[in-house]
């Protein structure tokens, strides 16, 4: 398809936009297990003689670091999308995406009419204090007007060093003239889970992007809603647009609504230390703090219903968790389908400052399904609106990006959602998401919400249109699942043999 719309807004301001990381981090430079292989003298020579020439040759001095940055850069990324070198500022803001926690104002962004539009100020964030509101237009950041620049670059503009300030001209709908707020930047703690009670009975559970601090969060929120309510009789965990994070999230998440012990997920790599099954288990997930975040959980969580909300924005992190829940059949999948980044991203440091997140590892399901480049078909399809998945429907997947990691066994599943490759149905559909407004997930308008509680409670589910009828046939034998239907937990399940990744 030629022209994708990117999807809108972001976690936090500073955070990572889009579909991007799954993360296993380590300290310490590669090890290097047996015999090293030998040095490609011949092409390293042509590649010191190249560098030679650009130094006596090029039209003004240019400078080695530079170059030789350029060259590491250029040989990593020429290899997925998901590898890259980090630099100084690269690795920082890395560090930070995954803690959790960065320097700025502390607010959730996204644009409109070519203007950055506060979706929401970070609760106690310096934004918040400020009286920054939902709604409000950001116009001109240090007076320079910011219409028609990206989102990145209008996020860069407002990121800082701590304690320094920053101008923002903002346009309020009811206020006559703009309004100029000086705000001093902070580090702030951007919550990855929200949850709440839709109604009685029914609880939501959203995880934005899987962070250091996620399952500590996400046990936190989940005892808080059994202590407003005891009795919930369906919950619903929400991935939407979620790209992912660190996987001790993700098998931490997952552990809190399977049997113990469970495998969560494999994953297979060429070295010993990226062929690995994570299990259910503490050592799996929890973080630096002492003890199980999960011990203190209800143990009616285990058997409470769930639907799991996903789309074309779910990705990494979040495909480990709704692939572990639909093969334990522990929850139903409901959305489009994801993204389909199956791979596992290993930090390695270089310097203090610099690293390489290389992708070092394919990842499986607990039934060693390869989600790499596929995705998780949902076991009910729906449309992101009652008029149709609209913006969704547009979205860049895994197999659309160029040098993309692929599927070991493409035939094994050929199940896929198709995708609008006619120009008709692209610019009818690129018309319907200028209208669109973004959904505000966990609302009374959210459409998909909506649908999961009419599973609950034994309700027709609108399933998608006609533009996945194709799809709809691989799943139609799950469709009349009854919201009462008890879930067929399997403690023993293990990776089927046949699509197991083979260790080497």
């Amino acid at each position: 398809m030629g022209n994708k719309v990117k999807s809108f807004g972001l976690i936090g301001l500073g955070m990572v936009a889009g579909v991007t990381v799954s993360l296993q981090f380590s300290a310490i430079a590669q090890k290097v297990t047996g015999s090293p292989a030998p040095l490609p003298l011949q092409e390293l020579r042509e590649l010191t003689d190249v560098f030679g020439i650009i130094k006596s040759d090029y039209v003004e001095p240019a400078d080695d670091k530079k170059l030789l940055t350029e060259a590491i850069s250029g040989m990593v990324a020429s290899l997925d999308p998901h590898s890259l070198y980090l630099d100084q500022k690269a690795f920082r803001e890395m560090r930070e995406t995954v803690s959790g926690k960065f320097v700025g104002i502390g607010i959730e962004v996204g644009t409109e009419d070519g203007y950055i539009k506060v979706v929401s100020p970070i609760e106690d964030s310096p934004a918040f204090k400020a009286g920054i509101k939902t709604g409000d237009l950001i116009t001109r950041i240090n007076g320079s007007p910011i219409k028609g620049q990206s989102l990145d670059e209008a996020i860069k503009k407002m990121r800082g060093e701590p304690h320094s300030k920053v101008e923002l001209t903002i346009n309020r709908k009811g206020e006559d003239k703009p309004l100029l707020f000086h705000v001093a930047r902070e580090e702030i703690r951007v919550q990855s889970v929200k949850a709440k009670m839709i109604e009685p009975g029914y609880a939501w559970l959203r995880i934005a992007q899987f962070q250091e601090p996620t399952v500590e969060d996400m046990a936190k929120k989940l005892a808080a809603l059994y202590a407003q309510d005891p009795h919930i009789k369906g919950l619903v965990l929400d991935l939407r647009n979620d790209p992912g994070g660190v996987v001790p999230g993700a098998v931490g998440v997952s552990a809190a609504f399977l049997p113990k012990d469970a495998v969560i997920v494999t994953t297979n790599g060429q070295l010993m230390e990226s062929k690995q099954t994570f299990y259910g288990r503490p050592e799996f997930y929890a973080g630096r703090g002492p003890g199980d975040p999960l011990a203190k959980l209800p143990a009616a969580l285990k058997d409470v219903p769930m639907v799991v909300l996903v789309n074309t924005g779910s990705a990494s992190a979040s495909e480990i968790v709704a692939g572990a829940l639909q093969d334990y059949k522990r929850a139903i999948i409901m959305g489009s389908q994801t993204f389909g980044k199956g791979s596992v991203q290993t930090l390695r440091q270089l310097t203090a400052d610099t690293a390489v997140k290389l992708t070092t590892a394919r990842y499986y399901t607990p039934h060693g399904r390869s989600i790499q480049a596929r995705g998780i078909v949902p076991d009910l399809l729906v449309d992101e609106t009652a008029d149709g998945d609209g913006l969704n429907s547009l979205r860049v997947r895994e197999a659309d990006l160029q040098k993309h990691l692929g599927n070991e066994d493409e035939q094994a599943d050929p199940v896929k959602a198709p995708r609008h490759d006619g120009l008709e149905e692209e610019q009818r559909l690129l018309a319907l998401a200028k209208k669109q407004k973004p959904v505000e997930f966990g609302s009374k308008d959210d459409f998909q919400l909506a649908q999961a509680l009419n599973h609950f409670k034994g309700l027709p589910v609108r399933l998608a249109k006609a533009d996945v009828a194709a799809a709809t046939d691989a799943v139609a034998d799950k469709t009349e699942v009854k919201s009462d239907a008890k879930p067929d937990l399997k403690t023993d399940v293990k990776p089927d043999d046949k699509k197991a990744p083979a260790k080497k």
